[in-house]
């Protein structure tokens, strides 16, 4: 909940009952529920709505998606494909009706399609409404997943000090490894089968990553290899926690957890796998809502925009260390990459006492989870580690172990932390099982037989005091993680296929090279490291291999055979292209120069540079080649869109672009419009600070695909078509998931309406083809600002969009915040926030996209 400025008034941002999490698992009825409902309602959602309560929950739907059809195909990027195709279909079908009954009673929601469940936020009044519909399989409270705390931090001069130590280890090329890489044996891995995780790409839902950290930066597929960084496909923020479109880490825990899987300099792993990431927590907890989106997009990516996904770009290992209480939720989640051959790999829990069995949590304790519990660096069981059996379903976890104790590796700060917890022992695993499919590639995307060499390639413990036999038990698994020895026992098929790639005139070794092999099984890529070479396995076949890189030509060569076991050596050269210069001028959305905006060559490691006054700029020398113009405004970014378009370069190119108009994910668009002043003619009994009217509409009107006949108006120059008030709001940057939601903002603001101030509404037009005005006059400020604010908002009956007038605004903004938000507030078009760009007989045309 927002709350007014002038009370200055707070509010926590997550429950206190994040620590107990119940997650979503349904169990019997409680008393409360006997009489009703013939869904299951989870017993902490009916104690939060009891007595007049509200809470945010998830409906989940009974229909499921069938994806055996998923498992059966071959190459990764098939079956993730598969897999995402049936999802999103199954969900969007079955989630129509229950979203036309929520539409109707004005009930934000969110969709997900991995688990077909539906976010909503209400009361006892709709969970038992919802709970009576055949189409429900139950209702649970959303939950809140801890993290582990973190015992430690580095202080400055231990981070000096281990910034001296990484550097001295580079410059010695690899540091010794750190003491749970060699208890895995993962150096053995490295050096008698020269598999570092090459041509595998990895990903963690964590708390986010530290992109540019020293032992991480080489191995971002975000990272062009030139100096630039692409984030689109390769970075998510589902909690919307980070600054900017680059990947952030607010804790250090998802940092810590990247490079114990694929860190540099003996930290991690599987130092040469690819690794990309979804931010799904969003400091030291994470939410059931942040969660499914992360889970969504590590199956299908998407672009910046959380647009066009694409389900082939999905990483082949997912690391998950955080759970919680013993629900069943997540498992949808775990099911569908499992059936994308996408291998899971989930932490135990840390809430064990060394000796108390069932102490494990979920989705780690999930039969379909690979659960992974921790040891220290003498070979004993970690106090913490959460044992079996599973309270959610009664089978052996975890299922193996690995270390957790003392693990050091990467933190924010191009830092270092030693932590504790079954979240350092996961990455372990991770990391291990893509140093397996490196080395074997016929293992990728089989789940049941990568888990099967895993298992016998452990070292078994005895300890039968929770159940099970010394080979297989629930205090250990199957025994300590030994990835040489699964490594050992897997089919090598493969051919493996290393070389140099040198310039063609010169003669001197090409970094940063991309080397992609496509095949019938699909395609694996590896980028050349210092002195040019690289290393792929392959499974056997027939390959086609692209090479590509800033300033060289692209240069392919079909129909190169690959046998068993066969050890080719293929050197390749390039041509160095000719550069040239790029010029232009940049205007906005309406055809103005445009100064301060943003020019950069996407995949180049040319430096951006910023346009002038006059709207012009100058990019000297860019190699030829086809690139991406991505083209920024800088605050204030009002209607004006970024720019991505093609640009091909073969000569002294002129690229002059027009901005686009700026849309949310919706589809809704922004535009400067013709100032057009309608008068109010009837009053609203509205008055004083923090006050609200509900007023009848004179025809639908829609917000995000959804028609209301009615619309609460409140003094703040804030219009919501959700509920008539819940308490004081100050303004927001817009998207926000705190309430208010489904709101347009004309001018939001802490404001007072006096006997000098009114609140009219005005209908203009014939049937079919009418305006409709909500108009404030004179509204003061309750901070004491001088001067009134006249402003509107103006509906159209024909094109269903909404103008914002403003006849005089003394502030011109600088406290305001302007443009319409969702109903779930996961996504809005935002013109302006606390910026002072509002002038007298101006407007804004928001044109809503009709779905």
């Amino acid at each position: 909940m927002h709350l007014s400025r002038s009370r200055r008034r707070r509010t926590a941002a997550w429950a206190a009952a994040a620590l107990t999490v119940t997650g979503l698992l349904i169990g019997p009825p409680s008393a409360a529920a006997a009489d009703s409902p013939a869904a299951p309602v989870d017993s902490a959602l009916l104690k939060a709505v009891d007595k007049g309560g509200e809470s945010s929950f998830f409906v989940v739907l009974k229909d499921k998606a069938d994806l055996a059809p998923a498992k059966r195909k071959r190459g990764h990027a098939a079956r993730t494909k598969s897999a995402f195709n049936e999802l999103k279909t199954k969900a969007h079908e079955s989630q129509k009706s229950l979203n036309s009954f929520l539409d109707k009673k004005k009930v934000g929601h969110q969709d997900f399609w991995i688990a077909n469940a539906v976010r909503v936020t209400g009361d006892q009044d709709l969970v038992e409404q919802l709970a009576k519909r055949s189409d429900v399989a139950r209702i649970v409270k959303e939950q809140h997943y801890k993290l582990d705390d973190i015992e430690s931090k580095p202080t400055e001069a231990q981070t000096k000090a281990a910034v001296k130590t990484a550097v001295k280890a580079a410059a010695e090329e690899d540091g010794a490894p750190e003491w749970g890489v060699g208890d895995i044996k993962a150096d053995r891995v490295w050096d008698e089968y020269e598999d570092r995780g090459e041509g595998i790409v990895i990903a963690n839902v964590d708390s986010g990553v530290q992109y540019d950290h020293p032992d991480l930066v080489d191995n971002y597929r975000g990272n062009n290899g030139d100096g630039s960084f692409t984030h689109a496909y390769n970075w998510f923020d589902a909690s919307g926690q980070c600054p900017t479109d680059a990947p952030c880490d607010n804790n250090g825990h998802g940092t810590h957890t990247m490079g114990t899987m694929v860190g540099e300099n003996g930290v991690g792993v599987a130092p040469n796998a690819t690794w990309i990431a979804a931010k799904g927590c969003e400091t030291d907890e994470c939410s059931d809502g942040s969660l499914l989106a992360a889970g969504q997009w590590i199956l299908a990516p998407t672009d910046a925009t959380g647009k066009n996904p694409r389900p082939d770009l999905a990483p082949n290992i997912v690391n998950n260390s955080w759970g919680g209480g013993d629900t069943t939720f997540y498992q949808d989640i775990v099911e569908a990459w499992n059936a994308a051959g996408i291998f899971e790999a989930f932490a135990s829990g840390n809430d064990g006492d060394g000796k108390t069995c069932s102490t494990g949590h979920a989705p780690g304790s999930q039969a379909p989870s690979y659960g992974v519990g921790a040891y220290d660096s003498s070979g004993r069981i970690a106090d913490f580690s959460g044992f079996g059996p599973s309270l959610v379903d009664g089978s052996m976890k975890p299922n193996i172990s690995a270390p957790g104790v003392d693990v050091r590796s990467t933190w924010p700060g191009d830092s270092y932390n030693t932590i504790s917890g079954t979240s350092m022992a996961t990455p372990h695993v991770a990391g291990a099982v893509a140093l397996l499919w490196s080395a074997a590639p016929s293992l990728i995307g089989d789940i049941d037989a990568t888990r099967a060499l895993l298992n016998d390639g452990a070292v078994d413990v005895d300890d039968t005091h929770c159940g099970g036999t010394a080979d297989a038990n629930n205090v250990w698994g199957e025994g300590r993680l030994d990835i040489f020895a699964s490594v050992d026992k897997a089919p090598h098929t493969a051919a493996t296929m290393t070389g140099k790639v040198t310039d063609e005139a010169t003669g001197a070794a090409l970094t940063g090279v991309t080397v992609q092999a496509t095949g019938a099984t699909g395609t694996r890529a590896v980028s050349t490291i210092d002195g040019g070479s690289y290393r792929l396995t392959l499974a056997p076949g027939t390959y086609s291999f692209t090479l590509s890189g800033y300033g060289y030509a692209p240069a392919t060569v079909s129909g190169v055979e690959v046998a068993t076991g066969q050890r080719l050596s293929k050197d390749f050269s390039l041509a160095a292209v000719p550069a040239h210069k790029v010029s232009g001028k940049i205007l906005d959305v309406q055809g103005r120069p445009l100064a301060k905006a943003s020019v950069q060559i996407s995949g180049s490691p040319v430096p951006a540079v910023t346009t002038g006054s006059d709207g012009t700029f100058v990019l000297p020398s860019v190699a030829e080649g086809t690139y991406s113009l991505n083209v920024t405004p800088t605050a204030p970014v009002l209607c004006n869109g970024i720019s991505r378009g093609s640009l091909t370069v073969d000569g002294d190119e002129t690229a002059d672009v027009r901005l686009p108009n700026r849309t949310d994910a919706y589809g809704n668009t922004c535009a400067p419009a013709a100032y057009s002043w309608i008068k109010g003619s009837t009053e609203v009994a509205l008055s004083g600070d923090e006050d609200a009217k509900t007023v009848s509409l004179p025809f639908p009107v829609k917000l995000y695909g959804i028609s209301y006949t009615s619309a609460s108006v409140t003094t703040n120059g804030l219009i919501n078509f959700l509920e008539p008030r819940i308490g004081d709001y100050a303004n927001t940057a817009l998207p926000s998931a705190a309430r208010p939601n489904g709101t347009v903002a004309a001018l939001w603001d802490d404001l007072v309406l006096d006997k000098r101030s009114s609140v009219q509404t005005a209908v203009k037009g014939a049937k079919g083809n009418r305006t409709f005005a909500i108009v404030w006059n004179n509204a003061a400020y309750a901070d004491g600002t001088a001067g009134r604010a006249t402003f509107e908002a103006v509906f159209d009956e024909a094109t269903g969009s909404v103008t914002l007038q403003y006849k005089s605004v003394a502030d011109r903004g600088a406290g305001a915040t302007v443009g319409i938000e969702n109903q779930t507030g996961d996504d809005a078009l935002q013109y302006s926030f606390d910026q002072s760009v509002l002038t007298a007989g101006s407007a804004v045309h928001l044109a809503q996209e009709d779905k």
